[in-house]
């Protein structure tokens, strides 16, 4: 108590007015501390919610396949040059020119050819008369025995036999020399040696009938291989060759290609390799081209490809119309499984950010993402393999949404 009555005696000796302005802040602190809070606090704003349009992920049947990409190729393709030397005298193609087979493509100057062909003619006619034929026919049968040759020979050789039987009967009456004995038996010899080469001399003419006729057909197939045809159904890619050029035996004049049908080549990860079988249905489309085209899966390498471990097949696609080109780009579907069910949603809801695939769903109220991953494209809509089932609702053209933003579903 004695030092509480020290106190007031000391405040009450101080000048009140240098006390106003404490006791005016005080007061306004004690406001400040203690007044009515609704009146001074701000109140705290609240995000409005996005109106979205959500729709259910959808079971669809699709086929199960493989996609690839590849490239469509020729099924065959040829180098035609010339059999025969010569000058080029015509050609009848271009670059994209389409022919049959069969179909002449270009002709060698001919008349050096047929020049040979009279040649050969001529010399066959002159065998056949040799040995007794017509100049003309087909048949070369020949009977020596009734050659003029051979019958001559013969001739001189009876003569001789008979002419040496005598002699050796009046030999054996004693009745004629030795010598003319010997004269005898020498022109029996002579005789039967001109028989045999007569005969000899007829075989050789018959061989040498063969070599003209021969002749006269390898002189007929170089005329006909002046003509350059086609042996296949397809284009001409590239023309190497200028009418008046002198072409040497085997030099290029057309380069063909088969279009009909092409073969698609395309590399199969290894991973999916083992689904894929000969007959296997292939749908493709190309980059030049918005209609599909359909083609069986053909032949199969062997091995797997180690430096990018796939697998190369090649496919045979129709190409009657010649709407495919040799060469093209293409994306295929290798369908390895009919009707097997699919869950799908439209390709404007998915979220793709750094590579990684996603959805957002609305759930009380707010939006909530949901990672998935996708598979092949199918018109408007997606195939999601993972993530989401059917029924599932998804958010359409999320745009800028991200998760946990307040929602309302419009639809």
């Amino acid at each position: 108590r004695p030092k509480a009555m020290k106190l007031l005696k000391l405040i009450s000796s101080i000048d009140r007015r240098a006390l106003a302005p404490v006791f005016v802040i005080g007061a306004l602190g004690a406001a400040a501390c203690g007044g009515d809070r609704s009146a001074t606090a701000v109140p705290k704003s609240e995000t409005p919610s996005r109106q979205v349009r959500v729709v259910a992920a959808a079971k669809t049947e699709a086929a199960r396949v493989v996609s690839a990409s590849g490239t469509l190729a020729a099924d065959d393709q040829f180098v035609l040059g010339t059999k025969v030397v010569g000058r080029l005298g015509e050609i009848a193609v271009d670059l994209g020119s389409r022919v049959k087979k069969g179909q002449a493509i270009a002709r060698i100057d001919q008349s050096d050819y047929r020049l040979r062909v009279e040649q050969a003619d001529a010399a066959l006619q002159q065998s056949r008369v040799r040995l007794g034929l017509p100049a003309s026919g087909n048949s070369d049968k020949v009977d020596i025995e009734q050659t003029s040759l051979v019958r001559q020979a013969a001739a001189v050789f009876k003569e001789a036999r008979l002419s040496h039987d005598r002699m050796v009967e009046l030999w054996d009456r004693k009745l004629i020399a030795r010598a003319e004995l010997d004269s005898a038996v020498s022109q029996l010899a002579v005789a039967e040696g001109r028989y045999q080469d007569a005969i000899e001399e007829v075989r050789n003419r018959l061989a040498m009938l063969v070599q003209r006729r021969s002749e006269l057909e390898i002189a007929r197939q170089q005329l006909a291989d002046t003509v350059i045809v086609s042996p296949i159904d397809g284009a001409v890619s590239e023309r190497q060759a200028a009418v008046g050029q002198y072409l040497p035996a085997g030099a290029p004049v057309v380069t063909l290609v088969r279009t009909d049908p092409l073969r698609l080549r395309l590399a199969v990860p290894e991973r999916e390799a083992g689904l894929v079988r000969v007959g296997q249905t292939v749908d493709l489309t190309v980059e030049s081209d918005a209609n599909k085209y359909q083609g069986r899966v053909a032949r199969l390498s062997p091995a797997i490809a180690e430096n990018n471990r796939t697998l190369m097949i090649e496919a045979d696609v129709p190409n009657g119309q010649g709407a495919l080109r040799p060469g093209s780009f293409a994306k295929a579907d290798i369908v390895i499984a009919a009707g097997q069910e699919i869950v799908t949603v439209p390709h404007n809801s998915i979220i793709t950010f750094a590579g990684i695939e996603k959805v957002l769903m609305v759930v009380q109220g707010k939006t909530v993402e949901k990672r998935v991953r996708t598979g092949r494209r199918i018109g408007a809509q997606v195939e999601v393999t993972e993530g989401i089932f059917a029924g599932n609702q998804v958010i359409v053209q999320p745009g800028n949404l991200v998760a946990g933003e307040p929602v309302t579903v419009v639809n």
